[in-house]
């Protein structure tokens, strides 16, 4: 997986997001994508060769490291990361396709206006290159898909983080497990390769993941109380219009 192809998409649709997306997009890849990458990787490299049982049986091994550890660590993070950063992909979607509908009524624009001087053909290149920097104001059918794109994280977080906790009954792992399938002779004891250090990691990205389900929540709040705001601002303003119109007209 390229992450930094991934941090590249992100951060051109982050330009239009809020503060808090801004510090949740920062704590997503320092604090998740960089510790998976630079050490998580290399604890949990071991985990299949080193789980070892006290038998000779062939296949009880790895029957029973399937059945303890039917997803790895690493791969259910990094689907967990995958997830979480595509509905950020979204606002980008929805941002080039308003700038490619501005551009297109410019372009409209200048062809109904028939020939342009030099100095006004200048200034539609320059407001046309100002299309793809400008910060699009989170209003109308840009907040949906961005309240949208948020509850989806949210979900995809709070999903994969129960499916971490069912799988591995919880967030601890264990030293010993005891394993009797077919074809283990009996009951058999196995033990787990460095489990307080993998432990840690576990608590860490867990607890990392918690934050930015934090961060989502607030930003998802800060949305709602904004354009509640605005709606009532909108509102006074237009009584104050009509309340003025009146005064007129009388």
């Amino acid at each position: 997986m390229s992450w930094p192809a991934l941090h590249v998409q992100l951060v051109g649709a982050n330009r239009h997001s809020t503060s808090l997306g801004k510090i949740w997009l920062s704590v997503l890849f320092i604090f998740r994508v960089m510790v998976l990458v630079v050490a998580a990787e290399s604890v949990w490299g071991d985990e299949q060769t080193d789980f070892t049982c006290n038998t000779l049986q062939p296949g009880c091994e790895n029957v029973c490291y399937d059945q303890f550890f039917p997803v790895s660590h690493i791969r259910l993070w990094c689907l967990q990361l995958l997830f979480v950063s595509t509905p950020t992909l979204l606002i980008a979607a929805h941002v080039a396709y308003r700038n490619r509908t501005d551009k297109r009524r410019l372009l409209q624009a200048s062809r109904r206006g028939g020939f342009l001087s030099s100095k006004n053909q200048l200034n539609q290149e320059e407001e046309m290159d100002s299309l793809k920097k400008r910060k699009r104001p989170i209003v109308g059918a840009l907040w949906w898909t961005y309240a949208f794109s948020i509850v989806c994280r949210l979900l995809f977080e709070g999903g994969f983080m129960y499916a971490l906790y069912v799988l591995y009954d919880g967030f601890r792992m264990p030293r010993l497990v005891r394993c009797d399938q077919w074809p283990c002779p009996n009951l058999v004891d196995c033990f787990v390769s460095r489990p307080t250090e993998k432990t840690i990691f576990t608590l860490f990205m867990a607890t990392a993941s918690s934050v930015c389900m934090v961060l989502n929540m607030a930003e998802l709040t800060y949305l709602i109380a904004k354009a509640i705001t605005r709606g009532i601002l909108q509102r006074s303003s237009n009584e104050n219009t009509q309340n003025k119109a009146s005064h007129f007209s009388n």
